[in-house]
């Protein structure tokens, strides 16, 4: 990963941090973007002088060409984008959720990953976030599931049409980042403790577990095409 330059979109938090803070301590250049300029300065002051940082949002395709423009080539992207919408019982859930989710978590991966096409390096990867309501059978999510799903399901299709640029994804589980923040922190604890009890390995996910896969799927230069479902077998049981 020595010298090689990897542009994470959604990485001034949460999983996209984590991978920026270990792709650092492996040698790599690492720009972050996100929306908000504060958590920028602050996931800077994390992670040192070396991080660069670019004040992007994703879902403002229209700004994306030239955001990209201003980074310059790069090897490899992460698509750390998430979203919170769409869920609820399919009886109730609001389509208006459903549609906003879909517009910050699919249409935004790939305005993102169509503006980066023309920087990113021909033998390089491109990474993107999906999450386990994809691949389980958790009554509830079917609106986020399908907004997830549909990220799982560009990785195939793109990792032959842009070959030999190399595209994988993780789906990670329950884990403990800001996403849940809008949560109060006495129902947080209580819903993480019942999702540990279900998950084989005991406990649920740090955002440490999952840039962990994610920097496995950067750095092999002989995986395409794959989704790495990161989270301790809880899809098994949920």
């Amino acid at each position: 990963m020595s010298s090689q330059h990897t542009v994470i979109v959604g990485g001034s938090s949460g999983i996209g941090l984590a991978t920026a803070r270990q792709l650092l301590a492996s040698g790599a250049e690492v720009t972050i973007t996100g929306r908000d300029e504060t958590r920028l300065a602050r996931a800077k002051a994390q992670l040192g002088p070396t991080a660069r940082t670019l004040r992007m949002d994703a879902a403002d395709a229209d700004t994306l060409p030239g955001l990209f423009a201003e980074i310059g080539p790069f090897d490899h992207l992460v698509l750390a984008l998430g979203s919170g919408k769409g869920m609820g019982p399919l009886a109730s859930v609001s389509l208006a959720d459903v549609k906003l989710g879909f517009e910050e978590k699919v249409y935004a991966h790939i305005a993102a990953a169509q503006a980066a096409l023309p920087h990113l390096s021909p033998t390089g990867s491109l990474t993107f976030i999906s999450a386990v309501s994809a691949h389980a059978a958790a009554p509830g999510t079917a609106g986020i599931g399908a907004a997830n799903a549909a990220v799982a399901a560009l990785v195939p299709t793109l990792a032959v049409e842009l070959r030999p640029q190399r595209v994988n994804a993780v789906s990670p589980g329950v884990i403990d980042t800001p996403w849940w923040d809008a949560v109060p922190e006495a129902q947080k604890q209580a819903i993480f403790e019942e999702y540990a009890a279900k998950t084989p390995v005991g406990r649920i996910g740090r955002a440490e577990d999952v840039a962990n896969a994610i920097a496995f799927l950067i750095g092999n230069d002989f995986i395409s095409g794959q989704v790495i479902i990161c989270d301790g077998g809880l899809r098994l049981t949920a």
